[in-house]
């Protein structure tokens, strides 16, 4: 599966049960990226979506780690991914490029061992100036 998450600078993805931020311009890209797929999401993340009209396929469920096929796209703003991380093929980093005080984190390691950033690309958003999309792919087996 592609897995796509939102993080500050320091890997955060939420402080105080709450996302740490939510950008309709990001939205609509990730459902650009998603559009040939299926774009999975618990009903926490879907609540942002809701916000626009939806141009990709999406489902919602809160198994949807479980459930995503190979190709799919999983929205992940509020669960750990260490337990998916050998389902996981890519993972689509959308970086705010800010320091924000957060209280869940992404638990993977970036960078090294299994995941190595192979793209980078600077975006506009509507609520921050400058998204950074990073796309790690796993090790070559």
């Amino acid at each position: 599966m592609i897995v796509i998450v939102a993080l500050d600078n320091h890997n955060g993805m939420m402080f105080n049960h709450r996302r740490q931020s939510k950008d309709r311009a990001l939205r609509q890209r990730i459902m650009d990226i998603a559009s040939a797929s299926c774009l999975w999401m618990n009903a926490f993340s879907y609540r942002q979506f809701t916000e626009d009209p939806i141009d990709c396929k999406v489902q919602v469920d809160e198994d949807f780690l479980e459930k995503a096929g190979k190709k799919d796209y999983c929205f992940v703003e509020d669960q750990h991914l260490g337990a998916y991380e050998d389902r996981i093929d890519q993972l689509i980093v959308c970086r705010w490029n800010r320091d924000y005080p957060a209280d869940f984190s992404l638990d993977l390691t970036l960078n090294t061992g299994k995941w190595t950033r192979i793209f980078t690309e600077d975006i506009p958003g509507s609520s921050h100036e400058e998204i950074t999309l990073e796309v790690y792919g796993g090790e070559v087996h």
